[in-house]
C-alpha cells in the first residue's frame, strides 16, 4: 500500500506518515455524498446555522494549536500562521452572517397583459456534491473557504487537501465532527492526482472547487461531466505601479510585506513592480533597506519574517528562474541565495526581460522584479499583455490617475494605495484569464455553489 510522508519544509523532519486512500473506499464516499446531495432537506437550514455557530466557538479556542501546526507542516512564519488561524474563525462567522443574505428575489410580473395574475420569485438551491481540491499555502483558511460555505448552503463536500499539508485539514475535519456535523457531509480524501482526475470526471460531482496550479485546474475543468461547474482559483504576476506622486513612506513597507509574505507563496503576492524612471533610484534604495531587515529561517521562531518554500524542488525552480533572469540582463540587487534546502533569501531583480519566467510566470517564491517606465499609458498596456489578470495595485495621490488605472487595467480587483496581496475573507475574490474562473469569498461562493429556481404562481389575487 502506497504511503505519503508529511515533512516539515524547514528541516525536512517527518511529521506523519499515512497510507493513501484506496479507490474503492473513495468511491463509497462519493456515493454517500451524492445520496445526501439528493436530499439536502435532511439537514435543515436552522440546524446548519447552529452547527456553524458551534464550529466558530470551537475553532477560536484552538487557534494557537492550529497556528503551530500550520507553521510546522506549511512553513508559514508563526506570526502569519496566527493571523491565518484567526481569519479562519472570522470566515466561519462571515458565513453565518451571509446566510441571512443568501436568498432569491422577486421577478416583476403584471407588466404586460400576458403576465397578469402571476407572481414570480426565485429560490436558491444547492448545486449538489462538491469536490474541493485545496492548496498548501493556507492549509486552514482555504479549507474553511471551500468547505464551510458549501455546508451552509446544503452541499455535501469531498475535501482533498494538498498532500504537502494534509494534517491541518485532518484536524479540521475531526473538529467538524466534534461540533456535530452529520455523517457524510464532509469527507476527507487523501488521494493522488490520478484519482483526483478520475473523480473530477464523475457525473455525481456537481461542483469542482479547485485552488492551485493553473495547469492542473484547467485540465480538470476539461474533464468535468456535462452540467458540472468549476470554480478555479489560480494565481498571477500581481503588478504594482508606483505613480510619480506615490507616498513611498507608506508604499514601501506594504510592498515588502505583500511581496515576501509566506516566502511569496501567495496567489496575489506582489511580483512585478513598475516605477517611474525618475523615481527608480529612490525606490531601489528604500526597497533594499527594507528587504535587508527581513529575517529568513525557522517558521516556528516568532521573529521570522520569511520562511521556507514548501519543497526543495520549488526552491530549485526559483533559483533557476533567478539565474535565467540575471543571465539575460536582469540585475540582482539582493538575495538570490539559498540558506538551506528550502529557504531562499528575499530577492530583488531589476530590469529582467519580459521573456523570462521571473517576469512572465507566477514566481510563487520570495522575489520581486523592479521595472522602470517612461509612460503611464504604455505601462498599463504592458500589464494588460499578461496572460494573467487577478489583483493589481497602484500607489498615487491623484484620483484621476487612480480611476484611469481602475478602468484601463485588466484585473478582477484593483487596489489603490495598497499592496496586491490584501484580502478580506468576505470580499469577492477570483481571477480572470488564466488566473481563474468563478468568484470566491464567503457570500459570492455561496451564490456560486447554489442556483436559482424560478417559481411562478398564477392567481387572481396577485399584483
Amino acid at each position: 500500500m502506497k504511503e505519503c510522508s508529511v515533512r516539515s519544509p524547514f528541516d525536512q523532519k517527518v511529521l506523519a506518515t499515512f497510507p493513501y486512500d484506496q479507490e474503492a473506499d473513495v468511491l463509497e464516499r462519493v456515493a454517500a455524498g451524492h445520496r445526501l446531495s439528493q436530499a439536502p432537506q435532511s439537514w435543515p437550514k436552522d440546524q446548519r446555522l447552529l452547527f456553524l455557530q458551534s464550529l466558530a466557538v470551537a475553532l477560536e479556542k484552538e487557534t494557537e494549536d492550529y497556528a503551530k501546526l500550520i507553521a510546522m507542516e506549511g512553513g508559514k512564519p508563526l506570526q502569519d500562521a496566527r493571523v491565518e488561524a484567526k481569519r479562519a474563525v472570522q470566515s466561519i462567522q462571515s458565513t453565518i452572517a451571509a446566510l441571512y443574505q443568501w436568498h432569491g428575489t422577486e421577478v416583476p410580473m403584471g407588466l404586460t397583459a400576458a403576465t397578469q395574475e402571476r407572481w414570480a420569485m426565485t429560490r436558491r438551491e444547492p448545486r449538489g456534491l462538491v469536490l474541493a481540491v485545496s492548496a498548501f499555502n493556507h492549509p486552514l483558511n482555504l479549507i474553511v473557504h471551500q468547505v464551510v460555505p458549501a455546508l451552509a448552503v446544503g452541499c455535501p463536500v469531498l475535501i482533498k487537501p494538498s498532500m504537502k499539508t494534509p494534517l491541518t485539514c485532518q484536524r479540521f475535519v475531526r473538529l467538524l465532527k466534534t461540533c456535530g456535523l452529520p455523517d457524510g457531509w464532509c469527507q476527507l480524501l487523501l488521494i493522488e492526482e490520478a484519482l483526483t482526475e478520475k473523480l473530477a470526471a464523475d457525473p455525481r460531482i456537481a461542483v469542482l472547487s479547485f485552488i492551485g496550479s493553473a495547469t492542473v485546474g484547467w485540465k480538470l475543468r476539461r474533464q468535468l461531466a456535462p452540467g458540472s461547474i468549476a470554480l478555479l482559483e489560480h494565481g498571477g504576476t500581481a503588478p504594482l505601479v508606483l505613480a510619480e506622486d506615490a507616498d513611498l513612506g507608506s508604499a514601501i513597507p506594504l510592498m515588502i510585506k505583500g511581496g515576501y509574505y509566506h516566502a511569496g507563496q501567495v496567489c496575489v503576492s506582489v511580483q512585478n513592480v513598475f516605477v517611474p524612471r525618475q523615481k527608480l533610484d529612490e525606490v531601489r534604495e528604500k526597497l533594499l533597506a527594507g528587504i535587508k531587515k527581513l529575517k529568513t529561517g525557522d517558521p516556528l521562531d516568532p521573529a521570522t519574517d520569511v520562511g521556507p518554500l514548501i519543497r526543495s524542488e520549488e526552491a530549485d525552480r526559483v533559483m533557476r528562474w533567478i539565474e535565467e533572469a540575471t543571465s539575460r540582463g536582469g540585475k540582482l540587487l539582493i538575495g538570490g541565495e539559498r540558506i538551506n534546502a528550502n529557504c531562499v533569501q528575499p530577492t530583488l531583480i531589476e530590469g529582467a526581460p519580459e521573456s523570462v519566467s521571473y517576469y512572465k510566470d507566477e514566481l510563487f517564491g520570495p522575489g520581486m522584479g523592479l521595472y522602470a517606465y517612461e509612460d503611464f499609458e504604455a505601462c498599463m498596456d504592458r500589464i494588460n499583455h499578461s496572460r494573467f489578470a487577478f489583483q493589481a495595485s497602484i500607489f498615487t495621490q491623484n484620483m484621476a490617475k487612480a480611476l484611469q488605472f481602475v478602468q484601463r487595467v485588466e484585473a478582477a480587483t484593483v487596489l489603490v494605495n495598497d499592496h496586491t496581496a490584501f484580502r478580506a475573507d468576505w470580499m469577492p475574490f477570483g481571477g480572470r484569464k488564466e488566473s481563474g474562473l468563478g468568484v470566491g469569498g464567503i457570500l459570492p461562493s455561496m451564490m456560486e455553489l447554489s442556483r436559482e429556481k424560478l417559481v411562478i404562481i398564477k392567481s387572481p389575487y396577485t399584483l
